[in-house]
């Protein structure tokens, strides 16, 4: 029997144009991976897309005076054009903003919800005081609380590993302007990473091919895990499927949230596409079927963890 393989490739932000560093990060490698094992005689799906949600894409299109639809639209575009242009062998490229995309999302955060794995909680937001628009972790930075190195991001410190949220740091910072946050009570659903705790850690230690370095630092983040917010207070995004909150314009679901569920989506819409809708579930109900991942190290909290749980 053939054996099958996923190639699952970094999605990136529709803000902008690609540069040299993202097609030898995630392009090439990825292709020559696949290349090389459709050589072998294996069963290949390359899926990949734009990242089109998330402050990123806001903040972009503020900059340009555009609306963020037009924004993505074009670098959508751009991106597709480069991509092809270099040959990159994708079986699949779309976008996180189509429908499949939505409805693919949406339905996993209702069994997580309808399973006991997201929970509703009042938290504390960091929100820009000139802008009044909500501020992602990633774009703020401060003093870590552990280890008091200097260049923390608001989800995690980099240095020593520790997942943070943004009113855990000293001294924060936008990234964006530089002021100082403000932090506000706001309500979100929370994904229970600490009730997996357990199976995550016994997958984590049952996986024989990751890099040393990428397992232990995996390993070393369930040692402080706790509940994660999966939503946000912004207005682009993909809407929270529970009742009461799906016409909300001000809370969608997190980006990091929808965008690794974007593989899952990505292979289930090159299956409608391939005119087999069943056809994706050979790659990803089969658990002979083998998954690699190509991204940037700053990604691992979310494939090591979020993804998985």
């Amino acid at each position: 029997m053939t054996e099958s393989v996923v190639v699952n490739v970094a999605w990136p932000y529709a803000n902008g144009p690609r540069h040299i560093g993202h097609v030898a990060g995630f392009g090439v490698p990825s292709d020559v991976f696949a290349r090389f094992q459709r050589m072998r005689g294996r069963n290949v799906l390359m899926v990949s897309g734009t990242d089109e949600h998330g402050t990123p894409l806001l903040v972009q299109a503020d900059k340009e005076g555009v609306s963020v639809r037009d924004l993505a639209d074009r670098y959508n575009r751009q991106i597709v054009e480069d991509l092809a242009g270099l040959g990159l062998s994708y079986d699949m490229f779309t976008r996180t903003s189509t429908r499949n995309h939505y409805a693919v999302t949406q339905e996993l955060f209702k069994g997580l919800y309808a399973n006991g794995y997201m929970i509703k909680e009042s938290t504390q937001g960091a929100i820009s005081p000139s802008t009044g628009r909500t501020l992602p972790d990633r774009y703020i930075e401060g003093e870590c609380p552990i280890c008091h190195a200097d260049g923390a991001r608001g989800d995690q410190c980099d240095n020593c590993g520790n997942q943070l949220d943004p009113i855990d740091l000293i001294n924060p910072v936008s990234k964006i302007n530089g002021e100082t946050p403000q932090f506000v009570e706001t309500e979100h659903f929370l994904l229970d990473l600490p009730s997996i705790a357990d199976v995550l850690t016994e997958w984590l230690k049952s996986r024989e091919d990751w890099r040393p370095n990428v397992l232990k630092f995996s390993l070393n983040l369930i040692k402080d895990m706790r509940p994660r917010a999966m939503t946000r207070d912004i207005d682009w995004g993909i809407p929270i499927p529970i009742e009461g909150w799906e016409n909300n314009d001000a809370k969608k679901l997190y980006v990091w949230f929808d965008a690794v569920i974007g593989y899952l989506s990505s292979s289930i819409e090159w299956a409608y596409r391939s005119g087999n809708p069943d056809a994706w579930k050979d790659f990803w109900q089969d658990p002979e079927v083998r998954h690699y991942y190509f991204m940037g190290k700053d990604n691992i909290t979310f494939h090591s963890q979020i993804w998985p749980a």
